[in-house]
């Protein structure tokens, strides 16, 4: 337990905090895809959200066709005011082409097409659907600094599960990186990037102006785009972070196609493409190597703190994780990031239109 703040405001929960918070004046958006059909997380997820009484509950649901009616009967269960918007269908992917928005697809361009039209609530909480620790309190921590003097807010939380330290990505990747360049460059962004305590959490609530001006990743790096998007937006002074206590979700394998060396790629892109529009000018020749030097240093200080702990801790599998990483660090490629809704050529309208009759058509 601690207080301490950091650049970015700290809201600590040092046991019951349960602020007043607006959750009827804001839409939850809660992506998913065919995984969590009927899954017990997603379940208890639903079930909580029902016990809150938000204006409204969007699920954008990446899906095959065939699976899609199901999935919205199971949807109908909850007693909600739930809308489904189908990001897999035909008519949408034809908008986005007629548009000139037409390329990868994935969790964050199902969410830029939900943010469209979720921010015609006064405010915006986006968080994943796989919490197995799910608590009725997170919605109203995220929304609460909302209230007050703050625009974006990120949850935080331990990762901690079983007598195992987790987070991997985000302990030996996006914290060591930081660090390495924090090292070289006297730079506001990596004051504000490095203070937070779960970069790489899904969990946070913004207003409806915030989220008409981000920019958006199509596939991962999400989650750091969106606070580089946020700094933005709003400056550091306009971004709190929460505390959400301990979560327990899913475990990705490091190889694979979505698995962490996978998600690096999208991190390191989305990280250093929020460093260079700050205006800080990284040493691609000496990165890399600075990168493995600073995070086997935190690798070092995350081991004793397992064991002073007595959990399990695999330190030589972790420096293969920092290798695997390594090649992550490389300038930003070309920018495929979906425009701020304040700038699309299509509107929120249209999607809603064209997901509807999609929706139409296979039900």
């Amino acid at each position: 337990m601690e207080y301490t703040q950091e650049r970015v405001a700290t809201l600590h929960d040092y046991g019951a905090a349960a602020p007043d918070a607006p959750v009827g004046r804001a839409t939850v958006v809660v992506p998913m895809t065919e995984r969590e059909y009927a899954g017990l997380a997603a379940e208890g997820v639903l079930s909580t959200l029902a016990t809150l009484d938000p204006e409204r509950v969007l699920v954008p649901l990446r899906a095959s066709a065939e699976r899609v009616p199901a999935f919205c009967e199971w949807l109908d269960g909850f007693d909600l005011p739930l809308e489904v918007l189908w990001c897999s269908g035909p008519r949408v992917a034809d908008l986005l082409d007629a548009a000139g928005l037409d390329g990868a697809t994935g969790k964050g361009r199902d969410v830029w097409l939900a943010l469209g039209l979720a921010a015609n609530s006064a405010h915006v909480v986006l968080h994943d659907a796989d919490a197995e620790s799910y608590d009725e309190r997170d919605v109203p921590k995220l929304l609460a600094p909302l209230a007050g003097d703050f625009d974006f807010t990120k949850g935080y939380y331990a990762r901690v599960e079983s007598g195992r330290l987790y987070g991997r990505l985000f302990r030996l990747f996006y914290e060591p990186l930081v660090a390495a360049l924090a090292e070289r460059h006297d730079a506001a962004i990596l004051d504000y990037l490095g203070a937070f305590r779960y970069a790489l959490a899904g969990e946070c609530a913004m207003t409806a102006d915030v989220a008409r001006s981000l920019r958006v990743q199509r596939r991962w790096g999400l989650e750091v785009g969106t606070l580089g998007e946020a700094h933005r937006a709003v400056g550091v002074d306009g971004v709190a972070q929460v505390d959400l206590g301990f979560y327990e979700h899913d475990h990705r394998s490091v190889s694979g196609p979505t698995g962490l060396g996978d998600m690096s790629a999208g991190v390191g892109d989305a990280l250093l493409r929020a460093v260079e529009e700050a205006g800080v000018d990284p040493d691609y020749g000496t990165l890399p190597g600075r990168y493995v030097e600073t995070a086997e240093r935190f690798e070092r200080g995350y081991a004793a703190d397992a064991a002073f702990n007595g959990f399990e801790h695999d330190a030589a599998a972790e420096r293969e994780q920092i290798e695997t990483y390594r090649e992550s660090v490389t300038p930003p490629g070309p920018d495929a990031r979906l425009p701020a809704w304040d700038d699309a050529p299509l509107s929120p309208a249209d999607v809603r239109e064209a997901a509807n009759a999609d929706l139409d058509a296979i039900r």
